[in-house]
């Protein structure tokens, strides 16, 4: 007979409040709920301000991807003002924005999903002790070399912006004020550092080497090669190799990106479907890429704390009115279950990989379908073509120098809708804000957080890490860390999706 238990997992490391909910029966999760367990309010917050007052207050949403939400603030501003700003302002906006995703990216695959290898429940594999020489929390001699390589990508978001976090130099048409010829050298030298030591200690090879990777049997040969073999994406791949974690957390297979980065007319870089951004957009789902069509998102509050709606709505027409279930049971959430053509989509590095038909996780997922290493692997890479296309916008700037960065926006131009649609690192971001003589009448915001960890919505699907989460092996529920690895591959942030703590159960014990 089945022996059921069901634990409440609380999974908070960095910020955010987030529990896990799993029924286990006979060692295997056979259930799953996601609770995001604090109401902020930031859109209700809003309403009532000032129209450019959004550039100043989302992006105190999250100490750790703070560009990311003035992004998605300004670019909703542009587009109420039917505005482009001018080249070189965009090439700023962008490159912000990417020195703090690729911070981001090494910072969490190390100290929040590799660190869980350390975790007493591997006492026993003999790797263990290797392991928490390099990741043991606070003490792991790579976990301390992360941090100090990773703070001086920082550096470019401050010398660009004026201060990380919580900059607003963004503003509808541009940027605030330009960034001087010396700052931009500077930034390149950051870069170029930071490019040195991620490629001799993340990747253990060249970015090119690395990019030249075209299919499973390329990335095993690379593995067997003994040069890697000290690199973290190595410890990845053999980690979960022989932890047998390799097919788990397969998820949703639906995949989406909003597309990111806009391209300079007068730019050298090229978008890899011949479209109008960096990172393209779509929805990737049984091995074709549909056309992203942003009318197609509807958010369900059936599950969550919120008073229900006829119908689930649109962003731009969406409420967010708290309501706390108490022990009614069926609402369990302060997060909002987004959809996208009615269904879940999973979002973040691997969907913009899939979406920008990279060879290499295309193989990945026609052969060993979605999982947590698959998708811990996008985010672990995703440097090695970032930074190329960042020192290519370093050296345009510094070609394009005197060249405007702001391009006139009156008052008056700021009346009616627009939205900010981004790639996060976190994956797809959106803002949507009303204007109406002159404050903000409505908005709405969905995180990437949003997309992967929603509860299930009115027809009772659950969101991706949930289903991820089915079948999941749990050797010893006091100590679920096969919960932790398959949730940590999403890179979860509560703290800018939700809208208490609760109950905790089981612990992970890091």
């Amino acid at each position: 007979m089945a022996n059921r238990i069901v634990c409440d997992i609380p999974l908070n490391r960095a910020e955010g409040d987030l529990e896990i909910k799993v029924a286990i029966d006979d060692g295997h999760v056979v259930d799953a709920w996601s609770v995001g367990t604090m109401f902020r309010g930031f859109e209700q917050i809003l309403v009532g301000r000032g129209a450019f007052d959004g550039l100043v207050v989302t992006p105190r949403i999250c100490g750790i991807c703070s560009t990311t939400h003035l992004m998605a603030a300004a670019q909703a501003l542009d587009a109420v003002a039917k505005v482009r700003p001018p080249g070189n302002a965009i090439r700023l906006r962008n490159l912000a924005l990417m020195a703090e995703t690729v911070q981001s990216d090494v910072r969490q695959s190390v100290l929040m999903f590799l660190v869980d290898f350390a975790n007493p429940a591997y006492a026993s594999y003999r790797f263990h002790a290797e392991v928490v020489k390099r990741y043991a929390p606070l003490a792991g001699e790579r976990c301390i070399d992360v941090i100090k390589a990773t703070k001086y990508m920082l550096e470019i978001v401050s010398l660009i912006g004026g201060q990380w976090p919580h900059s607003s130099y963004m503003v509808p048409g541009g940027v605030a004020y330009p960034v001087n010829g010396p700052d931009i050298v500077s930034c390149r030298h950051i870069l170029r550092n930071f490019r040195l030591w991620y490629e001799k200690n993340v990747l253990g090879c060249p970015l090119e080497t690395w990019n030249a990777l075209a299919s499973v049997s390329d990335l095993d040969a690379w593995l067997a090669d003994k040069a890697h073999r000290e690199s973290d994406v190595a410890f990845l791949l053999r980690l979960s190799k022989e932890t047998g974690l390799d097919g788990l957390g397969r998820g949703s297979e639906r995949f989406l990106s909003y597309g990111s980065l806009d391209l300079p007319d007068d730019t050298m870089l090229r978008s890899c479907d011949g479209g109008t951004q960096l990172i393209p957009s779509g929805l990737y789902e049984k091995g074709r890429v549909q056309l992203f069509n942003p009318n197609l998102i509807l958010e369900h509050v059936d599950h969550s704390w919120y008073a229900d709606e006829p119908e689930p709505l649109h962003p731009s027409h969406g409420m967010t009115e708290p309501y706390a279930s108490g022990s009614e049971g069926k609402k369990y959430s302060w997060s909002k279950a987004p959809r996208y053509d009615g269904l879940p989509a999973e979002t973040g590095p691997l969907a913009e990989r899939l979406i920008a038909g990279d060879p290499l996780f295309t193989d990945l997922i026609s052969r060993r379908g979605n999982n947590l290493v698959t998708r811990q692997l996008a985010r672990l890479t995703r440097p090695a073509i970032t930074i190329p296309a960042m020192e290519t916008w370093l050296s345009e700037i510094l070609e394009h120098s005197g060249s405007p960065c702001y391009t006139p926006v009156d008052e008056s131009q700021l009346e009616g809708e627009g939205a900010g649609l981004i790639q996060a690192a976190r994956g797809a971001l959106g803002h949507w804000v009303r204007i109406e003589n002159g404050r903000i009448s409505h908005y709405q915001i969905i995180t990437p957080t949003a997309w992967n960890g929603s509860p299930r919505d009115g027809e009772g699907r659950r969101g991706p890490w949930e289903e991820a989460l089915i079948g999941t092996p749990v050797k010893d529920p006091d100590n679920p860390v096969e919960v932790g690895h398959v949730v940590r591959s999403y890179d979860p942030c509560l703290v800018c999706t939700v809208h208490r703590v609760g109950r905790s159960g089981a612990v992970l014990q890091l």
